[in-house]
């Protein structure tokens, strides 16, 4: 018994190292192969995207949006003011019922000068996958503005990528957030996790029909 006891004990720790081997792999090809499109916003001005997509985070309770998407707003505000883009696109979960993030996103464009009309937003972005993959077959976005934090812009700029995407990246890091040690940990795990939806490329969660970028934000109210 002790033989056989010791000889998966062997067996597990190899495997464990074989996958923390892979996911550092993993990782390293994710930042160090979208390391030049992490550009800054007059940059991301000279790239002739088709929209800025933000990416959605947490909404409080108080239906008020965490600090990190607060961020994220206003960067991708500060683009489209500038004229990086012509539209936004609010990418973010909006599945269930007490729980919106992109018309609190919305809102708050609007609030800081965006026009109603440039204003698109993606209900159905329940992750990163989901939001590239529908900013491309739903909204007919070929080049892009992805707007979240740093930590963030190498899963989304890699899996833009592999979907075809022409794709720079800016960060949303204006302030230092809480936890975040815990998140760059949660990430290693996302980064593996996208990089074989991006060898499969699964369809996500809902396609639907086609809302072009070109037209009216209007047409995504709800």
């Amino acid at each position: 018994m002790k033989k056989i006891f010791r000889r998966f004990l062997l067996i597990a720790i190899l495997a464990g190292l074989v996958l923390g081997v892979a996911v550092l792999a993993v990782n390293a090809v994710m930042v160090n192969t979208t390391r030049d499109a992490i550009v800054d916003g007059e940059t991301a001005g000279t790239f002739g995207a088709d929209c800025i997509l933000v990416l959605g985070a947490g909404v409080r309770n108080d239906g008020s949006p965490s600090d990190m998407l607060r961020d994220r707003i206003d960067t991708g505000m500060s683009l489209y003011l500038s004229d990086a883009a012509p539209k936004l696109l609010m990418s973010g979960d909006h599945g269930r019922e007490g729980y919106d993030e992109v018309n609190v996103m919305r809102d708050r464009a609007l609030a800081a000068g965006a026009e109603s009309a440039d204003v698109f937003m993606d209900h159905a972005g329940f992750s990163t996958y989901d939001s590239l993959y529908r900013a491309r077959d739903v909204f007919g976005v070929k080049r892009v503005i992805i707007v979240t934090q740093s930590y963030h812009l190498p899963r989304a700029l890699y899996i833009a990528r592999s979907l075809g995407l022409e794709a720079v990246g800016v960060s949303a890091d204006l302030y230092t957030y809480f936890g975040q040690a815990g998140r760059d940990i949660r990430e290693m795990a996302a980064r593996t996790k996208d990089m074989l939806y991006c060898w499969f490329k699964p369809t996500p969660t809902y396609l639907g029909e086609a809302i072009p970028i070109s037209g009216n934000g209007e047409a995504t109210l709800g």
